[in-house]
């Protein structure tokens, strides 16, 4: 029988989720697409939005989403400014995914690939190309880190023993992460 050990109904254990980014690059058509399978152009809403300000203290998330506008360089340079936000503010042991979006726009496309790739593995933290428009790679990057979240946290009755969610191999995005550093 498989039962959590954080409480009978795995679905009662809250992940939090923060998604952070400069204005524009498409943090919550990203969540829409992800959460309703549903795309819309612009919605004008940023979830935790924190400007940067001193309540980024009171965000507490398992992890944390850094999205870029693969058009837009200015996006991806200040990444760095982020992750920096990220390390003084949120937890030590937070999961990060460096998300590079609007991969579908090729003709617009100044961020490549490869180096976004490069950046990543220099800090070891995942990375992605994503559209949400198209859904590329988007269910991939919320199970993904889902699973991370799982990975960390999780310890699981499985035939009366105790043994990490990871070494059961229940899951369709197991390890990964690993395949994608």
């Amino acid at each position: 029988m498989l039962s959590s050990i954080l409480k009978e109904d795995p679905s009662d254990y809250l992940f939090k989720l923060l998604l952070i980014g400069d204005s524009g690059v498409g943090k919550s058509c990203l969540l829409l697409r992800f959460a309703v399978k549903s795309y819309i152009s612009t919605i004008g809403v940023d979830f935790w939005d924190t400007g940067r300000q001193e309540r980024f203290r009171t965000i507490t998330s398992s992890s944390t989403v850094i999205v870029y506008d693969v058009t837009d360089q200015e996006s991806f340079n200040n990444i760095k400014q982020w992750l920096s936000e990220i390390d003084r503010y949120a937890s030590d042991n937070v999961n990060k995914l460096l998300v590079g979006n609007k991969c579908d726009l090729t003709a617009n496309k100044v961020v490549s690939y490869e180096t976004a790739k490069v950046f990543a593995n220099e800090i070891g933290i995942p990375f992605l190309e994503t559209s949400a428009k198209d859904a590329t790679n988007v269910e991939q990057a919320f199970m993904g880190l889902w699973w991370a979240d799982i990975e960390r946290a999780a310890v699981i009755h499985y035939d009366g023993v105790m043994k990490p969610w990871l070494e059961i191999g229940i899951a369709k995005y197991k390890g990964y992460w690993s395949k994608h550093m």
